[in-house]
């Protein structure tokens, strides 16, 4: 199952709205995350089992809740021992979460585990214009970083409510390090990190973004950087090291561990784990019809291309990768360990209204002491290390070959259709996920919806199952030529389901 997200951004087609981001000061700390009732939490499972089980399958699991619930029983102690957890913790679940989602999952992280967002086309095809703007991209994210450590703060809100910013200050300087049996996350002291990795043609780059005083550089300083980059990396490195960082966790766990034995790779590694993010300048990939463009573009976000494509030109472990490539594509690849893709999409709306921006009109800066010329990152690649490559090399491209996407408009109608009749449109794409599921199979299908717990101290995310006796009904009252539904003046419709997502009831028809 395929597990990345891809969020299309096309101008004039589409448009991200995002939480605003408002200074607040002082303000009163989140509650803490409660802990559900159990009977309550069975009850809907339950509830969600329903349509999608045999009578027999469904009445021996009734009998297995009421048998765990028994007084006494297992899962009351187990409640007992939730409870005094979270008394003990910021968030009970959040730790657990991230372990068992991401840090033990073995599979690899393009493709199942990280998710790309395509930035609407630029206006330059050749590598001038590629590297201006991916200056100005380094420039727009700076400014966020700035905006969100500046002093008071900034909180963002929601209808109101105000939402936990704990992850927007863990996006820069993380590092999710490979392992034989866990993955496990690397912070950065806040203050620390003062250069960004940029990759070229296979290899790697360490550029200071800040001068000696701790001012940021200017756009045309890291302009002046990135021409002396490209004129240092014309040719492509013959291993790309990069690859490893696409294969099984464990795979690349086994891998890590003999590649920074050597003590070159060890520094380079480092620098690349201390970095604040990754800026991936990629080559032009394969020209294809329009039709096909937004399709092949979103490949070469997902997973960079394969072997002898773009992918040697990623570091997957870093949190934040800014894809800029030479033919006017861009874009942004993430890892959800660290932080949530709803987080780091507030941070990238801004990043791109930034960039959208005219020309910088901020005045060059004298600095100190003169900003350092970008240096590159060497490694050694001794026979085992060349062996992993290769067998990385085969794995991604079984893994790419195995992946279709098709990306396209649908020109009927948008949000705003569902928006008219009170519904809102993540509920309706669910149940018409199930329609379309039920047509196909003659049964609903195991779906889930993502939900924030933002609200809550330390709160990330969450799915909820939205498969419901009332969507059943639905579907199979739609798939019913005896039936009919009329929407008019009263919303009149032959089922009116309601289900739950998020914790709000919401009105499919």
């Amino acid at each position: 199952m395929i597990r990345s997200l891809i969020h299309c951004a096309a101008p004039q087609r589409a448009t991200i709205f995002l939480n605003p981001l408002r200074r607040v000061h002082s303000a009163p700390p989140l509650p803490r995350q409660p802990v559900p009732d159990l009977r309550k939490t069975l009850t809907h499972y339950l509830r969600s089992l329903q349509p999608l089980v045999s009578e027999e399958e469904l009445e021996s699991t009734r009998e297995l809740v009421e048998y765990f619930l028994r007084p006494g029983g297992q899962g009351e102690e187990l409640q007992r021992q939730l409870h005094k957890r979270a008394e003990k913790t910021d968030n009970w679940l959040t730790d657990w979460r991230q372990e068992c989602i991401y840090l033990e999952n073995h599979l690899p992280l393009p493709v199942h585990s990280s998710p790309a967002v395509i930035l609407p086309q630029q206006e330059y095809n050749d590598w001038r214009g590629q590297l201006r703007f991916a200056s100005k991209l380094i420039c727009g994210v700076l400014d966020f970083k700035a905006k969100i450590e500046s002093p008071g703060g900034l909180q963002e809100l929601w209808r109101g409510q105000r939402l936990c910013p704990d992850q927007y200050y863990k996006f820069f300087g993380s590092y999710r390090e490979p392992g034989i049996k866990r993955d496990r996350i690397l912070f950065q002291p806040r203050n620390k990190p003062h250069h960004v990795t940029v990759c070229k043609n296979y290899q790697f780059f360490e550029l200071d973004v800040y001068n000696s005083d701790g001012s940021p550089l200017t756009e045309d300083q890291i302009h002046q950087q990135m021409l002396f980059l490209r004129a240092h990396s014309k040719k492509t490195d013959k291993e790309p090291v990069g690859v490893l960082t696409t294969d099984h966790r464990n795979s690349w766990g086994r891998a890590y561990s003999a590649l920074i034995r050597d003590r070159l790779n060890r520094e380079s590694v480092r620098s690349i784990q201390r970095s604040l993010f990754t800026v991936c300048l990629d080559a032009t990939a394969l020209k294809y019809s329009e039709d096909l463009y937004s399709s092949r573009t979103a490949a070469q976000m997902l997973h960079g291309g394969g072997s002898h494509a773009n992918s040697g030109n990623r570091w997957f472990d870093k949190t934040l990768q800014f894809v800029v490539g030479e033919d006017g594509t861009c874009g942004l690849i993430c890892d959800q360990a660290t932080a949530d893709a709803s987080a780091m999409l507030t941070m990238l709306h801004h990043v791109f209204n930034y960039c959208s921006e005219g020309p910088s009109l901020q005045p060059p800066r004298t600095p100190l002491t003169r900003v350092p010329p970008p240096r590159k990152l060497y490694f050694n690649f001794p026979p085992e290390s060349k062996q992993h490559i290769e067998q990385a090399k085969r794995n991604l491209d079984i893994l790419v070959n195995d992946l279709d996407i098709c990306c396209f408009s649908f020109p009927d109608f948008g949000k705003k259709f569902p928006q008219r009749y009170k519904m809102r449109p993540g509920a309706f794409l669910q149940v018409c996920l199930q329609l379309a599921y039920y047509r196909l199979h003659g049964s609903l299908c195991a779906t889930s919806e993502a939900v924030s717990l933002r609200a809550f101290h330390h709160g990330r995310s969450d799915i909820v199952r939205c498969s419901s006796p009332e969507v059943l009904e639905f579907v199979q009252a739609a798939d019913d030529p005896k039936k009919s539904a009329s929407f008019g003046w009263g919303q009149r419709c032959v089922v009116q389901p309601q289900f739950c997502l998020g914790g709000a009831k919401k009105n499919i028809c």
